[in-house]
């Protein structure tokens, strides 16, 4: 038996078990609990003065189980409801942190957002943007979700295991 197999913390059921309500969560694993990339965890925190994750020795973050409901009231209303960021500001501006925390628990509900009045009524083409025609739109939204194809092949990519086998041409070293 390999020391390595007797070590505790390398058995599958770690890698399964769930942290304590009451845990701090790194960006990775509040990323991950939400789902979207961390990067864009970093951007909230730019744009909404109430994410405030701590913050230890060279930066690193912990979102505190108030932030993630947060966080996930903040998703829930920019991904889920159609806020933009500027509407999500305002519910949290007006409603206030508490109100957006009990949304990402599921324990309050909010509308939908309503059409901007500078979008243009169903079924009519919007204002040319940048020089392109309206009819640009359908092409575009083609081109995203070709893109969103491309990153779920590379996340499942990602998740299979490296079958390659080491180079052997290179040298073993000094």
């Amino acid at each position: 038996m390999s020391l390595a197999a007797a070590d505790p913390r390398d058995t599958p059921d770690r890698a399964t078990q769930e942290k304590s309500a009451t845990a701090f969560r790194t960006i990775k694993e509040a990323a991950d609990d939400l789902d979207v990339p961390q990067h864009v965890l970093r951007f909230w925190e730019t744009r909404f003065a109430q994410v405030r994750p701590v913050k230890r020795a060279g930066g690193r973050r912990y979102y505190r189980p108030d932030d993630i409901d947060l966080l996930k009231g903040i998703r829930s209303l920019l991904h889920g409801q159609g806020y933009t960021i500027k509407g999500a500001q305002g519910v949290l501006r007006e409603k206030g942190v508490r109100f957006v925390q009990s949304v990402g628990r599921g324990e309050a509900e909010i509308p939908a957002a309503s059409p901007r009045e500078d979008d243009p009524p169903e079924g009519q083409e919007g204002p040319e943007i940048d020089g392109m025609a309206g009819e640009a739109r359908p092409v575009l939204v083609a081109v995203l979700e070709d893109l969103y194809a491309c990153r779920a092949i590379l996340n499942d990519l990602r998740r299979l295991p490296d079958t390659r086998e080491p180079n052997r041409a290179e040298p073993a070293g000094p």
